[in-house]
């Protein structure tokens, strides 16, 4: 029988990570597994608590949201620990993109009983952040503001609070010029946003790479070029579906490395919670993470 550590943030989705963890515990332990619950005063704190779980052989549960589930995940990143989620945070995209289910019986029956998956992981390097890696996207540009606008929200949650933090992101954004260089070709870009994606979700179950697979060892490299505002809102809506890729304003690359430049300070963030100003350099980590899924 499986033994797990659960590593909580206590202020993910509006303090539901706790509650969340409360119902999967209970069948957890029904079914016969030990669990220990730590709650982390910081992603560098949930970090440690994850490293020193993962080597004692137990399964580290991350329950929170992208940042929490990123941020663990890229700590056991290269490692032979055994990652499993437990979604209780604003976005929860990289368990959306493993299917993984909201009914926390279907979702304690994978944690004791799903085989692990290995998936790929997203190496960030930069001035700002020497070497970090999470699991699901990095953005540069307009919505690295829109998310922390939205990190900022206190009266909105999930879906409502992005899309409420990239109308306010757009409004205020003049285009930038990118010089982004993907496995050594460069692309100039002038306009809203890079996102290298390994998955195809950000912003609470917005499609921003429709073909981005976890496992596939790629990386999907979504350019959005200068357009009129009213036409960015208009992609913005079709981010639902994944149907603003068909643009021509759109153009999506695939590829192991970039680097991202800028000609004027730009921000970056990744799954929701590094935040720093270009340039960045992105690697594909492929297959470095086991997952329950």
């Amino acid at each position: 029988m499986r033994q797990f550590t659960a590593i909580v943030n206590p202020t993910a989705g509006g303090s539901t990570g706790a509650a969340t963890l409360l119902q999967v515990a209970r069948l957890l332990r029904e079914a016969g597994a030990t669990l220990e619950t730590e709650y982390s005063d910081s992603l560098a704190h949930a970090r440690e608590i994850a490293r020193d779980a993962g080597a004692a052989g137990r399964v580290v549960l991350a329950v929170g949201g992208d940042g929490m589930a990123g941020g663990i995940g890229g700590a056991l990143s290269g490692t032979d620990a055994v990652l499993g989620l437990i979604p209780a945070g604003r976005g929860n995209d990289f368990a959306r993109a493993l299917g993984l289910p909201a009914d926390p019986e279907a979702l304690a029956r994978i944690l004791l009983d799903g085989e692990p998956r290995h998936v790929d992981t997203i190496e960030v390097e930069s001035a700002v952040h020497p070497r970090t890696v999470v699991l699901g996207s990095v953005y540069a540009g307009v919505d690295a503001l829109a998310n922390r606008h939205a990190n900022e929200s206190r009266l909105l949650r999930g879906a409502a609070s992005y899309y409420a933090g990239g109308l306010r992101a757009v409004t205020t954004w003049r285009p930038a010029d990118y010089r982004v260089t993907v496995d050594g070709v460069t692309h100039t870009h002038r306009g809203y946003t890079v996102v290298a994606a390994n998955s195809p979700y950000y912003g609470s179950g917005r499609i921003i790479a429709p073909s981005a697979e976890v496992d596939d060892g790629l990386l999907d490299i979504v350019l959005i070029r200068e357009a009129p505002r009213r036409l960015f809102f208009a992609l913005m809506n079709e981010l639902k579906t994944g149907a603003h890729v068909r643009r021509p304003e759109v153009q999506v690359l695939q590829g192991r490395e970039l680097r991202i430049e800028s000609s004027r300070p730009v921000p970056y963030g990744a799954d929701g919670e590094v935040e720093a100003t270009l340039p960045v350099t992105v690697r594909v980590r492929p297959g470095d993470l086991a997952v329950l899924c």
